[in-house]
């Protein structure tokens, strides 16, 4: 398996929402994004600024009580989850979850550990750290990507 490593660091809530709006521009249908840090580390100013990069006009809020949040008005439907209340993933087959992962559009996954057994081989992860020895919105974010 092939991976490739990149860190960037953002200094700011506006830095992160462009590193998010860059990484949606560039997005194709069929990708997985898997999106991981502590609460309140930026997960949810990330996938706005991905959002807009595909395009969406609509509000982007975390999907925290209703595990999934779907966004056709984009130029890719964006399936964007939170899987931090879910136990484990044998909750995804009740909602359908390999559609979306296999569907025309991007999947944007936020607490992706807890299903860990049940995510594509091929993913994009992406760790947002806080790194409060630089300042209080200093984030260190770690991309990773996978390919068989």
């Amino acid at each position: 398996m092939e991976k490739e490593y990149s860190e960037i660091i953002t200094a700011n809530r506006d830095e992160t929402f462009e590193l998010g709006e860059k990484l949606g521009k560039e997005a194709v249908a069929g990708e997985v994004y898997c999106l991981s840090g502590d609460l309140g580390a930026g997960k949810t100013v990330f996938s706005q600024g991905f959002a807009k990069g595909l395009g969406i006009g609509s509000d982007v809020t975390s999907p925290t009580f209703t595990i999934m949040c779907v966004y056709e008005d984009g130029r890719l439907p964006l399936y964007h989850f939170d899987m931090y209340r879910l136990s484990d993933g044998s909750e995804l087959e009740a909602i359908g979850a390999e559609e979306y992962f296999y569907g025309k559009g991007v999947c944007l996954i936020e607490w992706p550990e807890n299903i860990k057994g049940y995510l594509p081989e091929d993913i994009i992860r992406i760790n947002i750290d806080k790194d409060p020895e630089k300042g209080e919105e200093y984030r260190n974010i770690y991309i990773t990507k996978s390919k068989k």
